[in-house]
């Protein structure tokens, strides 16, 4: 499928409505393959150099919770220009980072993500205030695991999870919808590396396994409006990326000045830790988030 004809970068009228409709939006162009690989080639030199580095929490705890914190590239790419011109369309001006995160599937494994919507457990509400973007560092098609959009769900409101705390679950909970969904309503979102697309947050999406040769490698960036606000938790942290915030509903990082220096280190704990108590709100078992 070709990618989407941007006016200059930015989302046109119909695109955007396509959106609002549809609930997600795709594929996307908004990296060069070239840009894409050299984006690839950083997180695995990071998983080649750290994989056994005297680190606080395990790897890839770093690389499924908040990375922009610890790594200087994932902050830059979640800022990136053309990426953030396509979510202005969505969001409007003011434009915030709520997380940024690798969603990788090896190849050959059973590893999915259950059908769920992402706004179950964040503390947010459920409202209009929140875009993530999925952005392809390596192919992203039916063979390796791509995601599955169940076309306009994001109408529904949040919907009742079921935590099945399944080991084969990149989830955190393993939270599945208690909503059998016919796979003749499932839209699969294939990639090309440096593709992305665009997701409401109360969109029904999952995807399977990757029976591919190849990883699945992508970057999910979770963007919000200023005006959004946590309301079961204490605090929640973000870092600026286009605008301004002129409601302080949350604590600003900044961009890491070296991968898991100290600073970035002890900012992500705390951050870690806040975040948990409401992710975990609930849940009938301990579970370590991404560990």
């Amino acid at each position: 499928m070709p990618a989407l004809a941007l006016d200059q970068g930015r989302l046109t009228e119909a695109q955007k409505a396509a959106y609002w409709t549809d609930g997600f939006l795709f594929p996307i162009r908004v990296l060069s393959p070239e840009k894409a690989a050299a984006q690839r080639a950083e997180i695995e030199a990071v998983e080649r150099d750290w994989l056994t580095a005297d680190l606080p929490q395990p790897l890839n705890t770093y690389k499924r919770v908040n990375a922009a914190v610890v790594m200087p590239f994932v902050a830059d790419l979640a800022r990136h220009p053309a990426i953030l011109d396509v979510v202005e369309g969505i969001l409007g001006p003011d434009i915030l980072v709520y997380a940024a995160e690798f969603f990788t599937k090896e190849p050959h494994t059973p590893q999915i993500v259950s059908m769920h919507q992402d706004l179950t457990y964040w503390g947010l509400g459920a409202i209009d205030g929140m875009v993530t973007a999925w952005v392809a560092l390596s192919p992203a098609t039916r063979e390796s695991g791509c995601m599955d959009f169940v076309r306009g769900s994001h109408k529904n409101p949040i919907l009742e999870h079921e935590d099945t705390f399944d080991d084969n679950n990149l989830l955190s909970r393993g939270q599945e919808i208690k909503v059998d969904i016919d796979e003749a309503d499932k839209t699969s979102i294939e990639l090309q590396p440096g593709e992305m697309s665009l997701h409401h947050g109360l969109t029904i999406h999952g995807s399977g396994p990757n029976t591919s040769d190849d990883r699945r490698i992508g970057c999910v960036i979770r963007y919000i409006r200023p005006d959004m606000a946590q309301t079961v938790g204490d605090r929640d942290f973000v870092m600026a990326a286009r605008g301004e915030d002129r409601h302080g509903n949350f604590v600003h990082v900044p961009r890491p000045d070296a991968l898991f220096s100290p600073d970035s280190l002890e900012l992500y704990e705390e951050i870690r830790m806040e975040q948990a108590k409401t992710m975990m709100k609930g849940a009938k078992q301990d579970a370590e988030m991404y560990s």
